[in-house]
């Protein structure tokens, strides 16, 4: 049986709302400086999503440095400190499991810029207005 991947309309509203709430658990965190580190301290990161498993046991948090900066440090950063975020989360969500929780780089901006560059190029633009021209109904 081949399972399907979950894109956002698919899955639950249930599990959207565990990760909404992880996310602004984690975010809160932050913003706030809980955590001790001279990495995280010296950049403002913004956590842009938050995918639980379908059990709930497993939380994929997307997050990006301001500007980009130093991402690989942020994120080495944040894995360190990953023990501290899941107690944390943990303890204000009262769950019956602790999530564990895995920091991965957000690459969806990076992505969109490489589409507006797509989409900007010469070859492209001129196929834009060609179809436009001839479209009729």
């Amino acid at each position: 049986m081949v399972r399907q991947t979950a894109t956002p309309e698919t899955r639950s509203v249930r599990l959207l709302k565990v990760g909404e709430q992880v996310r602004h658990v984690i975010s809160e965190l932050l913003m706030r400086q809980m955590v001790h580190d001279d990495v995280l301290s010296a950049h403002t990161v913004s956590v842009t999503e938050v995918r639980m498993s379908p059990d709930l046991r497993h939380a994929a948090v997307f997050v990006k440095p301001l500007l980009g900066e130093d991402e690989e440090a942020v994120i080495k950063a944040l894995r360190t400190h990953t023990a501290f975020f899941q107690k944390e989360v943990a303890g204000k969500l009262k769950m019956k499991y602790a999530a564990r929780i895995k920091f991965l780089p957000d690459e969806s901006f990076d992505e969109a810029s490489r589409i507006d560059a797509l989409l900007a190029s010469p070859l492209v633009s001129r196929d834009v207005e060609g179809g436009q021209e001839g479209g009729g109904a």
